[in-house]
């Protein structure tokens, strides 16, 4: 199911900031959130909406302050400024209550090697009022045929099958994925893009995913932010980043002499007009290949020298789009552990 599909099957909760603010609260919602270590500041004023259902993901290079933006959000790390609510609470004063409404699939741990796979699901489902039903769950990541086999033992994709059922054995309302598909295959991840597509549309759980595969991204999300040296630099849904873009369209195509030729456009529907009424005919090996959400991502990366005032964050609610515009109003494991 396409991003807009998903959209048009779930409840008007995922609003981008094209459309009405819902009527609900956010999830997560983020004013001038600020982080310093030392004195160097990290996050220079973040801001965020996050709805219900919406699966939204945060993009940016290494260094760039993601990880100190969802470790905040999910209570494990205190901001130096501004103002930031996760399911209503404050996560700097979040409980076990409120932890067990959160999800969390980490980039890497490696605890808990020594238990088979259905007792591990089945312990921690123990620290829930309503878990998932342990066997159930299994079967539905694809590890019904592992539930007996010891951790230590399971691929590197079935071992991050195993993290997603941790996360999700609480139902949880909030779920953090930080680069969930690491070591999946092809098969792996689509299967994987599936549940987390299912969670948001069927159970309206809301997913914050950060992760360096930009075609993940594309495929997944809702609405994105672009995070660069601890300010957003832009936000929207991928259409509208890849229309954001400063790149051209690329059209290619091959003249009557066997000429291979390749030009650049903003007006790429024009040209290619304008190249059948030349040839008074069909355009051999024609292809337009426009804008994606990777040139984008690179550009607002690249732009990061040349960076003026108008890429901070953007007044208001919302995170600043680089020209100071707000694209806000989109619509832990629960023991309260972080595993490392």
């Amino acid at each position: 199911m396409t991003t807009t599909e998903r959209a048009a099957a779930r409840p008007a909760c995922a609003a981008v900031a094209t459309g009405p603010a819902p009527v609900s609260p956010p999830v997560i919602r983020v004013r001038d959130m600020r982080m310093a270590y030392g004195g160097v500041g990290v996050l220079h004023g973040i801001d965020l909406d996050i709805h219900r259902g919406e699966i939204f993901a945060l993009l940016g290079p290494n260094g760039a302050g993601k990880t100190t933006t969802v470790e905040i959000l999910e209570g494990f790390r205190q901001r130096s400024a501004g103002e930031v609510t996760v399911l209503g609470t404050d996560p700097a004063r979040g409980d076990d209550a409120w932890r067990a409404r959160i999800g969390l699939v980490l980039q890497s741990w490696r605890d808990h090697r020594r238990w088979r796979v259905a007792e591990l699901l089945r312990h921690f489902a123990l620290y829930y009022p309503a878990p998932r039903d342990p066997a159930e769950l299994l079967a539905l990541v694809g590890l019904g045929e592992q539930a007996g086999q010891q951790v230590d033992r399971l691929s590197g994709g079935q071992r991050r099958r195993l993290d997603v059922a941790l996360a999700i054995v609480g139902r949880p309302e909030l779920l953090f994925l930080d680069e969930p598909t690491t070591g999946f295959d092809p098969e792996a991840r689509r299967d994987f893009h599936d549940l987390v597509e299912r969670l948001a549309r069927d159970e309206g759980v809301t997913v914050l995913l950060t992760t360096h595969d930009l075609a993940e991204a594309e495929r997944l999300a809702d609405r994105i932010a672009v995070l660069v040296s601890g300010r957003i630099r832009a936000g929207g849904t991928p259409a509208e980043l890849a229309r954001r873009a400063a790149a051209q369209a690329e059209v290619r195509w091959t003249t009557a002499d066997g000429t291979a030729r390749r030009e650049r456009t903003e007006d790429p529907s024009r040209l290619v007009w304008e190249l059948h009424r030349d040839t008074q005919g069909p355009v051999a090996d024609l292809e337009v290949r426009r804008p994606t959400l990777e040139d984008t991502y690179l550009h607002m990366v690249h732009r990061e020298d040349g960076a003026g005032a108008g890429d901070e964050a953007g007044a208001g609610p919302g995170a600043g789009d680089g020209n100071g515009n707000g694209i806000g109003n989109g619509n832990g494991n629960g023991n309260g552990e972080k595993e490392a």
